[in-house]
């Protein structure tokens, strides 16, 4: 994470991809939620009521959700890869830069948020049919779909590859570099959990203090503070993600990085 903060300090302007791609979701999200709740239909079909057409239109409309969002994440992703990759080849990259390379490659974008989306629709149906068994199964799943999936979004943009072709030069060049059986060695996530706890404390401390103006101020500063630590946990995944592509791809180590923490980004299972 130190080693992607480094990248990110040279260009900060490309957090303005993670804000613009988490503003663009909201939107999403609302032009979903918003007739749904009005209509109704927002509940997921059960027992025999009006059966399949109800059925059908629920898992229609949750594509649709899915694929939306992931054509947004995905974009901006490809963005800041696209952005991180020229820093990493010895380039200046700039905003227009990633954008370009995403628009350029929009028709693949479009065509990986389609997979996706099918993806975690059909994990979506398995984890609904049990609610143990089937999110335990969803679970497993969608890990292995992370780790092979893992470099198809910078494969795609780098190398102008469909989204079948992303995907199956992404496991073998995961295979090719890290061996057969792999397991995700990486996260972020618990860090910026411990990184986000300050925040929580803050709103704590707000609301025991008894005064109104105090706890909207420690609540505003809270919020504002955890949406900063998602937007620049969002970027340095991206980087980190076009730094495995990096070393992968062209068996060198970036700048910044070691090669030590790239080969064991990934380990045997």
């Amino acid at each position: 994470m130190s080693a992607s903060w480094q990248v990110l300090k040279k260009d900060k302007e490309i957090l303005l991809f993670p804000l613009i791609s988490g503003l663009c979701c909201l939107f999403v999200i609302a032009s979903f939620a918003v007739p749904l709740i009005y209509t109704g239909k927002w509940k997921p079909p059960t027992g025999d009521e009006a059966a399949t057409v109800q059925q059908v239109t629920y898992y229609v409309i949750l594509f649709l959700f899915y694929f939306c969002n992931y054509l947004v994440a995905i974009f901006f992703n490809a963005a800041i890869i696209a952005c991180a990759i020229i820093r990493m080849g010895g380039g200046n990259p700039t905003l227009g830069d990633g954008f370009r390379a995403a628009f350029a490659r929009l028709p693949m974008i479009a065509g990986w948020a389609l997979v996706s989306a099918t993806v975690g629709l059909i994990l979506r149906i398995i984890e609904e049919r049990s609610e143990k068994i089937g999110r335990f199964i969803a679970g497993l799943l969608g890990m292995g779909w992370t780790v092979v999936s893992f470099l198809a979004v910078p494969i795609l943009v780098m190398e102008n590859k469909g989204p079948f072709a992303a995907l199956r030069e992404s496991s073998e060049l995961l295979k090719k570099t890290w061996g057969e059986q792999l397991v995700g060695n990486f996260s972020f996530g618990l860090i910026f959990f411990l990184l986000g706890i300050p925040a929580f404390v803050v709103i704590v401390l707000g609301i025991l203090s008894g005064n109104f103006a105090a706890a909207a101020l420690c609540i505003t500063f809270a919020v504002l503070y955890l949406i900063l630590m998602a937007l620049v946990q969002s970027a340095l995944q991206a980087i980190f993600q076009a730094a495995v592509y990096f070393y992968a791809r062209n068996g060198q180590v970036p700048a910044g990085f070691e090669e030590g923490m790239l080969s064991e980004a990934l380990a045997s299972r």
